[in-house]
């Protein structure tokens, strides 16, 4: 497995995204980790980390210029991340919780829903694609989810949240048999992070099962094993935060 040393983090201010900025700090081989942040009121946990190899962008994930201007100042830097992982998406937010029935199914929550978590990281990867290195190790990866596994749903439900995983597995899929092309040495991976003790799983934690919610902590180190682990052979995959293959 190459050694990486450069690599982004999007969505990086709370939850996973901020354990997995921590971790990447951690690891003497990385030179330089950039990271977004949403909004000013949101960049504090981040503003308190004192390491000279990071680097912040606010970044609303969902206009295209704020995600053309982050990648205008990573190309600026001189920068070529090799390793970048998609960590913002939402279950619930103002107006926004997920469906139980078909009856409480809204255009608006679902477009938001999608415009988040679907349609964000594949703009993401248009602009930020072509600063990856093009001939040798290099990881695109999203936080996607079990329940956007068309072929696990047994229970039903979640409409928006189901449905915008699923389009966001497709959109990589296909984003991975482009990059085989043009990004021969890249490994684009869709990866299901298991339930984890954020603010996006607090609700409904009372239904976990006892020993599966996980840390932060824990969280964000399986992750970046399974992600790193992966070669171009494995590009396109949708798997768990153990690395075994999901159903889609």
């Amino acid at each position: 497995m190459s050694v990486l040393t450069t690599a982004l983090v999007i969505g990086a201010n709370r939850g996973i995204g901020l354990a997995m900025t921590r971790a990447l700090l951690d690891d003497p081989a990385m030179t330089r980790i950039m990271a977004t942040y949403r909004s000013a009121d949101s960049v504090e946990a981040l503003a308190g980390i004192d390491d000279s190899r990071l680097r912040l962008f606010r970044l609303e994930a969902t206009d295209q210029g704020s995600i053309e201007q982050v990648a205008t100042a990573i190309e600026s830097a001189g920068v070529s991340p090799e390793l970048v992982i998609h960590c913002a998406g939402i279950l619930h937010e103002n107006g926004v919780q997920p469906e139980k029935s078909l009856r409480q199914c809204e255009a608006d929550a679902l477009q938001r829903l999608f415009a988040v978590n679907s349609i964000a990281p594949l703009m993401m990867a248009r602009a930020l694609i072509p600063l990856m290195p093009k001939r040798q190790a290099a990881h695109f990866a999203v936080l996607s989810a079990m329940v956007g596994s068309i072929g696990d749903n047994r229970l039903g439900g979640w409409y928006g949240y189901r449905a915008s995983k699923a389009a966001l597995n497709q959109f990589m899929r296909t984003l991975a048999i482009e990059c085989r092309r043009t990004h021969p040495e890249l490994c684009v991976t869709a990866i299901h992070p298991g339930t984890t003790d954020t603010g996006l799983s607090r609700p409904f934690q009372a239904n976990v099962e006892p020993g599966k919610l996980y840390s932060v902590e824990q969280t964000a180190a399986r992750v970046l094993k399974v992600v790193c682990a992966g070669s171009p052979m494995d590009s396109g995959r949708f798997v768990n935060w153990d690395g075994s293959n999901i159903p889609w």
